[in-house]
């Protein structure tokens, strides 16, 4: 599920952002400051953000300049300024778009998609080197080794084929069975609760990515991203 945190001092903003990402599947969370917001991406792993740029204590450029000193989050910067100066200086400072207030719901979430969808298209270029990168967590399918924020991590040779059986079939959900058979092959004389124990340690190495392998209730797994 796609995180998303909003964060702009003025409340029906962000109630009318927050209405139609939800509309659209989203997890939304709310910031009323930019010190908000940075302890809120120091708690949460957010997909995207979209920040204000006239806040109360910590205005939106400062919030940026402080969360890009350790995030590479996607950030939409709204504003009530449209001179090319305050657009320029907020791209030099790392944001992927920005909207000039007043704006549209509908043209706020179209933007989103299209960042993410940019995401998502570096990711597959990232494929060819034998890398598969979701946020934090970093497959290296050549190396044979995974990292989860720049620490790697130690995983059983059966927690790895099943990380990569689920990563490279993203949003694809998969029964118990046919990781079974995938992971362990057609002769193996387990049971369904071998999947689910592997799956819990997996999930328990993965850390704060644990969230990204999803329980389908009645089928079995996926790694949604």
């Amino acid at each position: 599920m796609i995180k998303l945190l909003i964060v702009d001092d003025e409340k029906h903003i962000r109630e009318v952002i927050r209405e139609y990402a939800e509309f659209e599947g989203y997890l939304v969370e709310e910031a009323s400051d930019g010190h908000e917001a940075i302890e809120k991406c120091k708690q949460t792993d957010f997909n995207i953000i979209i920040i204000d740029v006239m806040m109360p204590k910590l205005d939106g450029f400062s919030t940026v300049k402080a969360l890009r000193k350790t995030l590479e989050t996607p950030i939409l910067m709204l504003s009530a300024r449209g001179e090319e100066y305050d657009k320029l200086f907020g791209f030099e400072m790392g944001i992927d778009d920005y909207v000039v207030k007043p704006f549209s719901p509908k043209e706020i979430m179209a933007r989103i998609n299209v960042i993410l969808k940019r995401g998502k298209l570096s990711m597959k270029e990232d494929l060819s080197s034998g890398l598969m990168i979701f946020r934090g967590l970093v497959i290296d399918r050549a190396g044979h080794v995974v990292h989860v924020d720049d620490k790697r991590i130690e995983l059983t040779p059966k927690e790895y084929e099943l990380l990569i059986q689920l990563a490279e079939n993203k949003n694809i959900a998969f029964s118990r069975e046919q990781l079974l058979n995938s992971v362990w092959g057609y002769d193996y004389y387990g049971d369904d609760r071998t999947v689910d124990t592997h799956i819990k340690m997996l999930r328990n190495s993965l850390g704060d990515y644990r969230d990204l392998i999803v329980t389908i209730r009645g089928v079995g797994y996926k790694f949604e991203f």
